[in-house]
């Protein structure tokens, strides 16, 4: 696969070109050895594509992930405590999980137990591979990513995602890059408050 655009949100690109340069080129080098055609797989039942292959999100996150964890990123996951009182949740949210269960309960209220996982995480470094629907790239990029960003976990966050021309050959109601792109433009140059670089490929 090819990079098609990329959006540098709060200098993401820069700062991974300048400090991290290698895991770039891993990066880079990861979206060129996933054969797409490969992942060709999907015969459509919706209307109107009926008995036509489509690119199967199944089959390209697992060429993905295949080629991450060759070169030793792993899937990062961190666990935390919810409450529903609204101090208590801004007193707490940036503790560790031990220390967030024993303040909420000390504060009288109910802690639960959460977590949020992401795909690829290696040196600070956090990547998402996105063929799904809209609303799991707006999750990946205003929650995901900001969580381990402020936890200080990461330091920049990757969306990977396809491109227009691509999605228009998946299922319908897969998230794409131009689209997104707007939807981060859209919210003022300092939100979401955590550095990104949004990825646009194609086969």
């Amino acid at each position: 696969m090819n990079i098609r655009a990329t959006y540098s949100h709060l200098n993401g690109l820069e700062y991974l070109q300048v400090h991290l340069a290698d895991l770039w080129t891993e990066i880079v080098g990861v979206i060129s050895d996933v054969d797409a055609w490969k992942c060709k797989s999907k015969v459509s039942k919706e209307k109107g594509m009926e008995g036509i292959k489509l690119y199967n999100p199944v089959d390209l996150n697992g060429a993905f992930k295949k080629q991450f964890y060759s070169l030793g990123w792993r899937e990062k996951r961190t666990d935390y405590y919810v409450t529903a009182d609204v101090a208590l949740a801004r007193k707490t949210m940036l503790l560790d999980a031990d220390r967030q269960k024993n303040d909420i309960e000390a504060g009288g209220a109910m802690p639960y137990a959460t977590y949020k996982q992401t795909d690829f995480v290696k040196n600070g470094i956090a990547v998402e591979v996105q063929f799904g629907k809209y609303a799991f790239i707006a999750y990946d990029i205003f929650v995901k990513h900001m969580t381990f960003y402020l936890r200080d976990e990461i330091n920049v966050g990757v969306e990977i995602m396809p491109m227009k021309e691509m999605a228009s050959k998946m299922s319908s109601g897969i998230a794409y890059y131009e689209n997104e792109l707007h939807n981060v433009l859209m919210q003022g140059r300092g939100t979401p408050a955590v550095p990104l670089v949004l990825v646009g490929i194609v086969p």
